[in-house]
């Protein structure tokens, strides 16, 4: 598989509502799986991916030829193990990886949707993959998990189908975006719009890239995934392969070198204007204002049990943010365990090598499959 027209998808008939009014038919949702679904049909999970993720959690990802985005957590005797789970993820709405979203064509004019698209929101994204449960004939799931964007759609998920998964492990994340991140979102989408080649989001039709506008943006965001620690460790005031100071604005240090490669690599795998609707929808993202001013109404439906996962270096999605979580599931008497992992690779951690939250999140999961 080299062709994103290969990857697996679903075409939805129904019509789904979107939150600004929109209603849609007839889109597809790209998905992929890992392991098997066992008989009774009560071992699957369905991993919710971050912002710039896909549908190839583990192995090697056919499109990039890169290893999956969780490669350390799932896979056979990983923390989520596919010789015992059966492994859902779906490429979010909005996506660039064959779901419905900005570089899909627009059947009514035979050209890219651009930002013809609609501007979607978390709620949506999750209404959208719960047509895969129908799909499997599933009628209820054994977990659902994530990571950071991955998280809110976990909290959204059993807010809107509280009878649908028996765990929830929400990891790094937060109810509601913070003024903090949606500045850093904004900062992204501006460095975008203000390239040339972005033509108003037309770039595809007029044959653009706004390859630089997208590299900055990737970069700006990268900042926020690690720690300040981490990056002082990692690269210090380290020199890039001198001893001295060039006196120009090329990369005279390793971490300004370091942040150029991830955005250049960006660049090559993901759509601009999936960043911008993307972005978009997080910073949307408010279940206390869904819920009227009260986080725990959006769980008080809800027999599911949770395992809320935090890091101490995460300053973008802070423990404070992920207590909230658990304070609103204590206030429901909801079964909710917490724990904040040690750990100095900042926002990225749960996609990182970090054996302590890598053997919590095996424990966790296992333990409560066989208490299923």
């Amino acid at each position: 598989m080299n062709n994103i027209n290969d990857i697996k998808k679903i075409i939805v008939d129904k019509p789904l509502k979107l939150d600004c009014g929109k209603i849609i038919n007839n889109f597809p949702v790209a998905y992929e799986t890992y392991g098997s679904l066992n008989a009774k049909k009560n071992n699957a999970i369905l991993v919710f991916h971050a912002l710039t993720g896909d549908q190839f959690v583990s192995g090697i990802n056919p499109i990039t030829k890169k290893d999956g985005w969780w490669s350390y957590a799932v896979g056979p005797e990983k923390a989520i193990d596919t010789n015992k789970y059966f492994v859902i993820c779906a490429n979010v709405m909005g996506g660039c990886m064959g779901s419905y979203g900005p570089s899909n064509i627009d059947p009514t004019t035979n050209k890219i949707l651009g930002t013809n698209f609609p501007v979607i929101t978390i709620n949506d994204m999750v209404n959208a993959q719960y047509n895969l449960l129908d799909f499997f004939k599933i009628d209820q799931l054994f977990c659902v998990t994530g990571g950071s964007m991955g998280g809110m759609q976990v909290l959204q998920f059993v807010s809107n189908f509280p009878d649908k998964t028996k765990i929830a492990i929400p990891i790094a994340c937060t109810a509601s975006h913070s003024a903090q991140n949606i500045a850093f979102n904004e900062l992204g989408r501006q460095s975008i719009m203000a390239d040339a080649n972005w033509v108003n989001g037309n770039y595809s039709n007029e044959k653009l890239n706004p390859d630089k506008g997208l590299s900055v943006a990737r970069m700006a965001a990268h900042i926020t995934y690690l720690s300040k620690n981490g990056l002082q460790e990692k690269f210090g005031r380290k020199l890039q392969e001198r001893d001295d100071l060039k006196f120009s604005f090329d990369a005279d240090f390793q971490i300004e070198s370091y942040l150029r490669y991830q955005g250049s690599v960006f660049v090559d795998r993901f759509d601009a204007n999936s960043y911008l609707y993307i972005t978009r929808a997080m910073d949307y993202f408010d279940l206390i204002k869904q819920h009227h001013g009260n986080l725990s109404k959006a769980f008080a439906q809800s027999k599911t049990k949770f395992f809320v996962i935090s890091f101490t270096s995460d300053w973008l999605y802070p423990t404070s943010e992920n207590k909230d979580i658990v304070i609103a599931l204590n206030a429901i008497g909801a079964d909710v365990g917490f724990v904040e992992i040690e750990s100095d690779k900042g926002h990225d951690s749960f996609l990182l090598n970090v054996p302590v939250f890598l053997d919590t999140l095996k424990n966790y999961i296992n333990t409560s499959y066989l208490n299923n």
